[in-house]
């Protein structure tokens, strides 16, 4: 099975995959002009916007889901596995996979916003609802829904669950429980906490984000900023090997561009289909706005909590570099110490605050994987309405059987091998990435909405309006049927409004009329 799964995984993840990420994050950027530079000062302000519409969450609950999904075990184990395989200089290229990619996260955030429908009161979209719309290929946005309740609902999850059983086994005593005791557990109480959020629904889930990623973020990179500190000589010496292993990798270059655009990937999510599906969750006043938030949380993801994570584990010497051969090209810990894990950012924390790295990482970890289980679950029943919208199978039922068998994998997740785990959610990245890409690359071809949405915004910006509209009819945006509802309602709402003022004033001045004629002297000749 083993064998199977990375024969796989060497197909999927092969330099095409790799290659396409970058080429395509540059396109996008070229394509919007780097919006992910011009628009900082944007990102920052509409993330205080927040909406009180009933159906929707704020922009700012809409990121935190999105980083609920972002943020997690690739953050703190994945940044670990691609030094421990790539070398350090795979940071780099986990940097530029992030600077590319949040503008391609803008744009399938924006056609997220675009093409989203509301379902039994809430706002639901996603790659199947624009591959659907835009490319009018019903029958690929189903192969995209599938492939995501599959990725999403079994095999992602079991990965940050895998995490959390070891970061709490590396934490524990030894003489605390043998440590399938001690998973098993974990597996428990993750199956218990996750039931009771998931069946809350979406709200609960915009609530739950809203406020663990922030603190438990802020926490951690403290703590990273205390121990990078207590080493700053170190410094500039950690920066130029991560950027000489870059470009003359020790682990060849091949493997440094690989696993850091792999890890990228998984980290920040960029190009794989999965931010969207948070993204058309907010009521947001134009579609462009929920894209640029969306690529500030690839910054947040990658360039803040990856880079914090990257400095840590290299300033301390706490991690090792793979050999294909099974030999080391750098050995500063045991062999026997796990690169598939958060293990090298516990040692690292643990010589910066002796006696409290493994534990902290642990439950920074069990926090951001947890987030993430969340996340998935949004995301994999998302799709599993867009699959059963228009049929008889829209019930509770359905919901509730998605619901027990995502509880089930995260249980499996805890207590199996980390390289098979790792291996099956790789190749659920994998293929969403392969499939989402294809789809926002055609769609700009075929018609170039997101682009559109982005022209439209700064136009409105430019001329200095705070009150922002969109209208998809105007620029040539087909089948966004949400906003040309809300655009309906809109100018409706308007016309009554004049309507209601023309009385008004016709009232008013039949009033002043008639008071005119009464005080009006009678002529009696």
């Amino acid at each position: 099975m083993q064998n199977l799964v990375d024969q796989l995984n060497a197909i999927i993840w092969s330099p095409a995959l790799v290659y396409l990420c970058l080429a395509s994050g540059l396109f996008f950027s070229i394509k919007t002009r780097f919006m992910q530079v011009r628009h900082i000062k944007q990102m920052l302000k509409l993330l205080k916007r927040d909406d009180k519409d009933k159906n929707s969450v704020s922009s700012f609950q809409a990121l935190t889901i999105s980083l609920s999904g972002r943020v997690g075990t690739g953050n703190i184990a994945g940044v670990a596995t691609a030094i421990a395989f790539g070398g350090p200089g795979a940071i780099f290229w986990m940097w530029v996979v992030a600077f590319l990619g949040a503008a391609t996260a803008f744009i399938e955030s924006t056609l997220g916003q675009i093409y989203k429908e509301e379902i039994n009161g809430q706002y639901r979209g996603g790659p199947a609802f624009y591959i659907e719309k835009c490319l009018n290929m019903p029958w690929a946005a189903r192969v995209f829904a599938v492939t995501t309740i599959v990725a999403a609902g079994f095999l992602l999850p079991g990965v940050q669950s895998n995490s959390i059983a070891n970061a709490i086994e590396f934490a524990s005593p030894n003489a605390l429980m043998p440590a399938a005791d001690i998973k098993l557990l974990a597996a428990i109480v993750i199956a218990i906490l996750l039931g009771l959020i998931i069946y809350g629904g979406t709200r609960r889930i915009a609530r739950f984000t809203e406020l663990v990623i922030p603190t438990i973020a802020a926490i951690y990179i403290g703590v990273t900023i205390v121990v990078i500190v207590s080493h700053i000589e170190q410094l500039p010496g950690i920066f130029a090997l991560i950027f000489k292993d870059a470009f003359t990798p020790m682990a060849g270059f091949g493997a440094v561009v690989g696993w850091g655009v792999k890890r990228g990937i998984y980290s920040n999510e960029a190009g794989q289909g999965t931010g969207p599906h948070a993204a058309a969750s907010a009521r947001v006043d134009h579609p462009a706005q929920q894209g640029i938030v969306q690529a500030f949380s690839v910054y947040i993801d990658t360039l803040f909590i990856c880079t914090a994570t990257a400095l840590l584990i290299l300033i301390t010497n706490s991690y090792n570099v793979h050999a294909a051969d099974g030999q080391f090209f750098v050995q500063h810990l045991a062999a026997d110490i796990q690169a598939n894990g958060p293990q090298y950012t516990q040692v690292a924390i643990e010589k910066g605050i002796p006696g409290f790295g493994a534990a902290l990482v642990a439950l920074a970890l069990s926090f951001f994987a947890f987030t993430t289980i969340v996340a998935y679950y949004y995301i994999a029943e998302t799709n599993l309405t867009y699959l059963i919208r228009k049929t008889r199978w829209q019930t509770p039922l359905s919901s509730s059987i998605l619901k027990f068998f995502y509880i089930f994998f995260c249980f499996l997740g805890c207590i199996k091998s980390s390289q098979m785990i790792w291996g099956l959610g790789d190749i659920g990245v994998g293929v969403m990435a392969w499939l989402n890409l294809a789809a926002i690359i055609a769609i700009f071809f075929v018609s170039k909405p997101a682009i559109k949405a982005l022209e439209d915004y700064e136009k409105q910006l430019q001329l200095g309006q705070t009150q922002f509209s969109f209208s998809p009819s105007k620029l040539g945006v087909k089948n966004a049927f949400f906003w040309d509802k809300d655009q309906a309602e809109v100018t409706a709402s308007d016309s009554s409004v004049e309507q209601a003022t023309v009385e008004q004033n016709r009232a008013e001045q039949n009033s002043a009329e008639q008071g005119s004629a009464e005080l009006r002297p009678v002529d009696n000749n």
